[in-house]
């Protein structure tokens, strides 16, 4: 049977190239998944490339991700917009990005009831990224640009593909 991956896989692999050499129990208690689940994410990205392991520790393969995110995501797990909702804003609306990018543009939110922004609703990458990224500011920066290179313009996704790229290249460094 092949090997495909799942959106939540993106997630896991930026955990780990945030936190490498995590547990699967420490992966899913940040993640709020199960421990098995990130066992699954791990073993698709591993054979996806885009996690190795070293010394017995996993560790996201940061250039390979880089390069999937920028240029591959929008195809293998394409966005899915819906109604106007609260939520959390994601893409261009986020906070990091907002100041950077067009003001003007409809907000874009992952639905949460506790979200501070009416905006029209993005599926994200994860069901409970909105919940997470509450206590991982450094997580919820890197999903809302892999949400910007999901849905954006050429000129948001050259922005979010810098931005990505450089918050990257400072984890390896």
């Amino acid at each position: 049977m092949p090997i495909i991956l799942q959106p939540l896989d993106v997630v896991v692999a930026l955990s780990l190239a945030l936190r490498p050499g995590q547990t699967f129990a420490k992966i899913g208690e940040q993640l709020q998944i199960s421990a098995s689940t990130a066992h699954q994410a791990v073993r698709r990205l591993l054979a996806a490339g885009l996690v190795f392991t070293r010394g017995g520790r996993h560790e996201a393969n940061v250039a390979g991700l880089e390069e999937f995110i920028q240029h591959g995501i929008r195809y293998a797990f394409p966005p899915e917009r819906g109604r106007r909702q609260r939520g959390v804003p994601t893409a261009h609306s986020a906070p990091r990005m907002h100041s950077i990018l067009d003001g003007d543009v409809d907000p874009l939110v992952w639905p949460s009831p506790r979200g501070s922004v009416v905006g029209t609703s993005l599926t994200p990458l994860m069901p409970t990224a909105a919940e997470v990224i509450a206590q991982q500011p450094d997580l919820y920066e890197l999903l809302a640009l892999a949400d910007l290179l999901r849905v954006g313009t050429a000129r948001d996704r050259a922005v979010a593909g810098e931005r990505l790229r450089a918050r990257l290249t400072e984890l390896v460094q």
